[in-house]
C-alpha cells in the first residue's frame, strides 16, 4: 500500500514538472526576439582646400598675401584655387567680398600679367620672311626694323617719304605671343604655320612709333641672343632722327655702336649708288622767281622794286 502511494506521488510530481516546463516554453514563445542592433558606418564628408578672401579685395589692386586664406569646403567651385601663392599679386577685375572663394574668372588674365609696368602689348603684322622663317617663339628677344618705300605719286620736297629707307626702330623687345600661341609648347612641325601677327612688349612711349611703322611700312623682326643686353639708348636715337650715312657714327667705341648704325638706317639710293646724293626733284609750278636786288613791294598784285 505504501509502495503504491509513493508511485502516485512521484507520478504527480513528474506531471507537475512537465506542466511547469510547458508553461515556461509557452511564455518564451510569446516574447518576440529583439533584432540585432545595426551598426551604421559613417563615411567622412569630403573636404577640399579652397582659397577665399579674408577681406574685401578691391578691383584693380594687386592682392596681398594677408588678404587670402585656405579653408576646407565640401565642394570645390569651378575655377577655384587651392594654393594662395597662385593668387598673390593677381589683380581682380571686380570687387571680391570677404570669405568668398577667389575664382580664375574674377582675376585678370595670365597674358596681361606678362606685361611689365610701363609696357604695352602691341600686335604687329608679320609673315614668314619677316619673322625669321617663323622661328620666333614667345619669350624671345628681337630687334624691330622697319622699311618705308617712297611713293611715286608723292614726289617733291613736301612728300612725307622722299626716299625708300630701312632702319632700326626698337631694340631688345620681348615677344609675348606669336600667332595664337602665348607659350613655347606645341608641335614644332605645326608651330608658326599661317602666322600673321606677333605681340610685342613695347615701352609705352614707343607704341605710337611702332604703330606708325607697322601701318605705313613693313616691319621685320630680327632674332637676337637673350644674353645680348645691348640696347639703343634714347640719346643715340635722337642723333639719328633722319636717314644718315652710317659711317658718320662709327668710332664712338661703345658696345652699342652697331645698334646706332642700324638706327641710322640706309636709303635705297645709298644702297644702290654707293652713297651718291639723290638729286632733288624739282617741284612743278610756274617759272622761277627772278632775284631782284633791293626791297620789293607788292601792291594790288603788282610787284614794284624800291631802292635800298
Amino acid at each position: 500500500m505504501t509502495h503504491l502511494n509513493l508511485t502516485k506521488i512521484a507520478a504527480g510530481a513528474l506531471i507537475a514538472v512537465a506542466l511547469l516546463l510547458g508553461l515556461y516554453a509557452w511564455s518564451l514563445s510569446r516574447h518576440t526576439a529583439l533584432p540585432a542592433p545595426v551598426v551604421k558606418r559613417t563615411t567622412p564628408e569630403a573636404a577640399f582646400p579652397v582659397v577665399v578672401a579674408t577681406r574685401l579685395l578691391p578691383a584693380g589692386a594687386p592682392i596681398a598675401g594677408d588678404g587670402l586664406r585656405v579653408v576646407m569646403l565640401p565642394m570645390r567651385p569651378s575655377g577655384a584655387f587651392s594654393d594662395a601663392s597662385l593668387v598673390t599679386q593677381r589683380v581682380p577685375l571686380s570687387d571680391i567680398g570677404a570669405n568668398v572663394p577667389v575664382l580664375e574668372a574674377q582675376l585678370s588674365s595670365g597674358f596681361a600679367e606678362q606685361v611689365a609696368p610701363g609696357e604695352r602689348a602691341v600686335a604687329v603684322h608679320i609673315d614668314e620672311a619677316s619673322a625669321v622663317g617663323n622661328r620666333v617663339r614667345p619669350g624671345n628677344f628681337v630687334d624691330v626694323f622697319f622699311t618705308l618705300k617712297r611713293d611715286g605719286a608723292s614726289l617733291g620736297p613736301n612728300a612725307e617719304i622722299t626716299r625708300s629707307q630701312t632702319r632700326l626702330l626698337l631694340s631688345r623687345v620681348r615677344v609675348l605671343a606669336f600667332g595664337s600661341t602665348a607659350s613655347g609648347v606645341g608641335n614644332p612641325a605645326q608651330y608658326g604655320v599661317g602666322v600673321h601677327t606677333a605681340v610685342l612688349a613695347v615701352p609705352a612711349a614707343d607704341v605710337d612709333r611702332l604703330e606708325l611703322a607697322d601701318s605705313a611700312g613693313h616691319v621685320l623682326l630680327a632674332l637676337r641672343n637673350p644674353r645680348d643686353a645691348d640696347v639703343l639708348e634714347p640719346a643715340a636715337r635722337a642723333r639719328v632722327a633722319g636717314v644718315v650715312h652710317t659711317s658718320s657714327l662709327v668710332g664712338n667705341g661703345d658696345g652699342s655702336e652697331a645698334l646706332v648704325q642700324a638706327a641710322a638706317g640706309v636709303s635705297l639710293n645709298e644702297l644702290s649708288a654707293g652713297g651718291v646724293p639723290m638729286r632733288t626733284v624739282p617741284r612743278p609750278g610756274g617759272p622761277p622767281i627772278r632775284s631782284v636786288a633791293g626791297i620789293e613791294i607788292i601792291r594790288a598784285g603788282q610787284m614794284q622794286a624800291a631802292a635800298n
